[in-house]
């Protein structure tokens, strides 16, 4: 790969975790708080089991692994 292109996809991946993290809490708020996340709250104690979300979580980055894969060729 060439040097050129190795900077440009580092420069595009700064800006783009550079607008996660502007952004994200906005727009991610309702991550974590999806049907199917268990969340148990008692005296004393606290259980959050994120099912749904990591569900989300792990189909987005697979098809973001597949994406670049499939660029890459």
């Amino acid at each position: 790969m060439e040097v050129g292109k190795v900077l440009l996809f580092l420069g595009l991946l700064l800006v783009l975790l550079g607008l996660l993290f502007l952004y994200a809490p906005k727009l991610l708020s309702w991550f974590g708080h999806l049907p199917g996340d268990i969340r148990i709250e008692r005296d004393g104690l606290k259980v959050y089991i994120p099912i749904a979300s990591a569900l989300v979580l792990s189909l987005l980055l697979t098809l973001l692994w597949n994406l670049l894969t499939l660029l890459r060729r």
